[in-house]
């Protein structure tokens, strides 16, 4: 690849493991149930203003704490209290991590709590040097700017020598910007912005590597 990366920052869901595990469809369901509950709406007006807020601040959360002043500690822990048992230990994305060079983090817009449970149950845990979570991040979620800025402070990333695995490509344009490298994990979930688009290096500029399979994307880096 040209460069000696000595930092990977991993994004969790959907990226470490694969989409179609559909964990989010249960944090989803209990999100929808929460804005339900805490601001006396029907499910449906519930879910719209769920999607609603994810488009317009990034996540549903940055909209309930903005417009109703909901508590983001109680959100997170409710929402997540989801069935990890879904998830499955990984052995061959376990043995190409093994094989990276420098350290690992993960950066996600859920919490340390969601994440160490995931990590734990593909049994990646002890690979991961930090996990930098929405709290971490002010609750001000990828993609803006300042949240990479606020990661790269945080850990000492040189953005120079990190590269950056996302399912999302919106959230790789920041990375990209910053000098990092760059990997889409394509899948072909509703909530990818890119569904339906090309996607290559070509069509997506800032998305220097595009993979459909993370482990085996990653053992041939290695190899």
């Amino acid at each position: 690849m040209g460069r000696t990366f000595d930092t990977w920052v991993f994004d969790l869901d959907n990226t470490l493991y694969p989409a179609s595990v559909d964990l989010f469809t249960q944090i989803d369901t209990r999100m929808k149930a929460y804005i339900s509950r805490t601001l006396d709406l029907g499910p449906d007006e519930a879910f719209r203003l769920q999607k609603q807020y994810y488009h317009q601040y990034g996540t549903s959360l940055r909209g309930l704490m903005l417009e109703h002043g909901v508590d983001p500690q109680a959100f997170l822990a409710d929402v997540h209290a989801i069935d990890h048992s879904v998830l499955a230990p990984d052995p061959v994305l376990r043995r190409a991590l093994e094989r990276l060079p420098g350290r690992k983090v993960v950066f996600t817009n859920g919490s340390v709590f969601h994440a160490d449970r995931v990590l734990c149950a593909l049994g990646l845990r002890d690979l991961f040097e930090a996990i930098f979570d929405i709290v971490a991040s002010d609750y001000i979620p990828k993609p803006h700017p300042e949240t990479y800025a606020r990661l790269i402070d945080q850990l000492g990333i040189d953005p120079a020598r990190a590269i950056m695995v996302e399912d999302l490509e919106k959230n790789l344009a920041p990375a990209h910007a910053l000098g990092m490298t760059t990997v889409l994990v394509r899948n072909t979930v509703h909530w990818s912005s890119w569904e339906g688009q090309s996607t290559t290096p070509e069509t997506l500029p800032h998305c220097h590597h595009v993979t459909d399979d993370l482990a085996a994307w990653l053992t041939a880096w290695a190899d």
